[in-house]
């Protein structure tokens, strides 16, 4: 048996005026998903423990069997494993976006434009965060580039019970000062923020991203800050070998921290533009080398969410039935007997460009059957709740997807 993880970041949503009443895995075109609806298991499952904050990384420690409540320190040290960034026990990791503010003089009065810099492909976030370390690096804080507009700042001997830092893309179109950080304890941390505002106002990069019309990376937000987590291996776990595929360093640094295979994929950037044919065959060639499981995580649709990008976010999901799970499925008929599970980690709703903590649906398929198919013409939001099968705790269902207690 073979078992493969369909991770559609935040593809679950409400439903939209724009798409006639419709959820976009409503109104997306995805013949094979809907297809295996009917022969599967579905049903609704909270991804996101009571009391935690509904991030991909809760969300997708569940989804990959852990108990968020039992591991959690934080994301940015999850990604700061896969950066390679070795985390002392006084260091504390914190996520360090590059953002597009707007211009007013006082940095309180500024709006949150865009949360990811106009999508910033990672060459020139390089150039930025170079020069960001080279002007507030050193001694106390060290900044790390990662990958897009997601970089990492170490915080050596730094303190973690400073108050909220809250995320960018919760924030998107509003004035900032309401959510900049506010615990004393944080305070070196806003003027981390505010002083990176004025060594990239007129940086090189962002003169070259004005001149081709592309939003600048205007500043620094951080948040996300956490100390070095400690995650059981997941063949010890599950008995099985796992392989991830992503382009975000959230999910690969998860992988490396539980010892999975991380397949890296030349192109994959976590938006429409990926490769998601590399990652589809990426897939593939871990099953064949060894691996029982693979888990593919797919970022579009949640960016797309975040940015209220309607038809884009429906696209994603075509494109995702179309250029990743049809051909899959087509391939590993070769191969040994499949159990597969397609789900988000959690929703992003366009109405609101954030996550939620809503329950989100999934679909448990197996090559050789599965008990009370669900007989459902579609995947949908509305046909998942209309089982009436609902999963508590989302960090059970890879135990049921290998069929182990």
């Amino acid at each position: 048996m073979k078992y493969i993880v369909l991770l559609c970041d935040g593809m679950a949503d409400l439903p939209c005026e724009v798409l006639q009443g419709k959820t976009p895995m409503e109104a997306a075109d995805k013949p094979c998903m809907d297809a295996l609806a009917a022969c599967s298991e579905l049903g609704m499952a909270y991804t996101v423990p009571e009391g935690m904050s509904p991030g991909s990384d809760v969300a997708n420690l569940s989804v990959l069997g852990y108990r968020p409540k039992e591991c959690y320190t934080g994301r940015s040290p999850l990604e700061a494993a896969n950066i390679g960034i070795d985390l002392t026990d006084d260091d504390v990791a914190i996520r360090c976006n590059l953002v597009t503010l707007s211009d007013e003089a006082a940095y309180a009065d500024k709006t949150m434009v865009d949360y990811c810099a106009g999508d910033i492909h990672t060459a020139q976030a390089d150039e930025i965060i170079r020069s960001v370390q080279e002007a507030l690096g050193g001694g106390e804080f060290d900044f790390y580039t990662g990958t897009a507009y997601r970089h990492c700042l170490v915080w050596h001997g730094g303190k973690t019970a400073i108050g909220k830092l809250t995320p960018p893309h919760d924030i998107s179109g509003q004035v900032i000062g309401e959510h900049l950080p506010r615990h004393p304890d944080a305070q070196p941390l806003l003027e981390l923020m505010q002083k990176s505002e004025a060594i990239l106002r007129d940086h090189p990069v962002n003169q070259k991203r004005r001149e081709a019309g592309e939003n600048p990376a205007t500043s620094i937000w951080l948040w996300g800050h956490g100390k070095r987590p400690q995650l059981q291996n997941f063949t010890d776990r599950f008995g099985v070998k796992g392989a991830m595929v992503s382009a975000v360093d959230l999910l690969k640094g998860i992988a490396r921290l539980s010892g999975m295979r991380v397949c890296e994929v030349e192109g994959a950037t976590g938006y429409l533009d990926t490769n998601f044919v590399g990652k589809r065959e990426a897939a593939i060639e871990a099953l064949r080398d060894g691996c029982d499981m693979v888990y593919i995580h797919l970022e579009a649709p949640d960016e797309c969410g975040h940015r209220g990008e309607v038809q884009n976010k429906v696209r994603a999901i075509e494109e995702i039935d179309r250029q990743v799970l049809a051909p899959l499925l087509e391939t590993l008929k070769g191969m040994d007997e499949v159990s597969l599970l397609i789900m988000p980690d959690h929703p992003t709703p366009l109405c609101t460009k954030t996550h939620s903590s809503a329950p989100v649906p999934y679909l448990l398929y197996r090559s050789t059957g599965v008990e009370n198919a669900s007989g459902a013409e579609r995947f949908t939001e509305a046909t998942a709740t209309a089982t009436g099968k609902v999963e508590l705790a989302a960090s059970d269902l890879m135990g049921r997807l290998l069929s182990v207690k």
